[in-house]
């Protein structure tokens, strides 16, 4: 009988989960379309991201409609108040009949929302996806270090994941976000200005570093016992090697699973901390900022606020259900 890897096996039981496959879709499908935003911006909408046009109108079932509502009051027959229009009040969301202008709505600046929307999700996507890579790389390195090593480096690196834990992880990004958003980041050679998306980025890698390192830490602890592991020392094996060649393999799938939650936690951090200014700087559009500058039209324009709340959930749930599924 042919042997099958463990690897093909878990293909095997992944591909039979259509609700995990069918949300993996989703998520690449928003991928896609932020990818796309470029393209949405310039063939459909036919505004850039962050361009106003307050007084401008646009043809809704063959009437001119303004972006942004001018305001004025209607006077009845006697002379009587009859309806008062507030100025200001951006076009709502016209689902395809203004010809793909203004799909999900403008701002009070009669930006696009749809277009900022694909701009803030390349951004916020960007931002959880690089940081989480980070994150990860991080992650393995010291937990390789502290678990094959154990003794003194243990103990210091353990006391290094402890400090971080120590700190709620939106209050540690407040912290970190708003000092380097201010001053930004001028050391080791690198020049990050306060507005760079590497700022969000390495704040989000640093405060998640031990909620990936220390199971795989703890993971790695055990399997330094293993037969593998004595095998290898006694054919003279490196610890470099040995951690590397026998220890990591070992534990990918671990790390497979606990990156997609770790993604979709910095997502979700990353549109926190946009949303209190510490994160994502204009005029950089992300998922967070949107919700941010929503906050106070909730009444009378409830899309600004609610399409990229929408646009977070769908994210963020189609990773978890997929984590899932990976774990099954």
């Amino acid at each position: 009988m042919e042997g099958r890897s463990p690897w093909f096996l878990a293909w095997r039981r992944l591909r039979r989960n259509w609700v995990g496959l069918g949300f993996l879709a989703v998520f690449v499908l928003i991928v896609v379309a932020c990818l796309c935003a470029p393209l949405y911006a310039k063939h459909v909408s036919g505004l850039g991201v962050n361009e106003i046009n307050p007084g401008g109108t646009i043809t809704v079932d063959g009437k001119e409609v303004p972006v942004v509502s001018k305001g004025g009051i209607v006077i009845g027959p006697n002379g009587e108040v009859q309806t008062v229009h507030a100025g200001g009040v951006p076009i709502g969301p016209q689902w395809g009949k203004a010809g793909g202008q203004y799909v999900l709505g403008a701002d009070s600046l009669g930006r696009d929302i749809a277009t900022r929307i694909l701009y803030g999700g390349r951004n916020s996507l960007q931002v959880g996806i690089i940081s989480a890579l980070i994150c990860s790389v991080l992650s393995i390195f010291l937990a390789l270090l502290a678990g094959y090593y154990g003794g003194i480096p243990d103990w210091i690196i353990s006391r290094f994941f402890d400090l971080i834990w120590a700190f709620p992880v939106i209050l540690l990004g407040i912290a970190l976000g708003t000092a380097l958003s201010v001053n930004g980041f001028h050391h080791f050679g690198l020049n990050l200005s306060g507005s760079s998306l590497w700022i969000p980025t390495l704040v989000i890698s640093y405060v998640y570093i031990p909620y990936l390192a220390r199971p795989l830490r703890g993971q790695i602890l055990s399997l330094r016992q293993t037969e593998f592991v004595d095998a290898a020392t006694a054919q003279g094996a490196s610890p470099l090697r040995i951690m590397f060649s026998e220890l990591l393999p070992n534990i990918a799938s671990t790390v497979l699973v606990l990156f997609t939650l770790i993604v979709a936690n910095t997502i979700l951090t990353e549109a926190a901390l946009s949303f209190l200014g510490a994160g994502v700087q204009p005029p950089n559009p992300s998922w967070g900022t949107l919700i941010a500058a929503g906050q106070n039209t909730i009444v009378t324009a409830p899309w600004l606020g609610i399409a990229p709340g929408v646009a977070i959930v769908l994210t963020v749930l189609s990773l978890n259900i997929f984590g899932d599924a990976l774990r099954d």
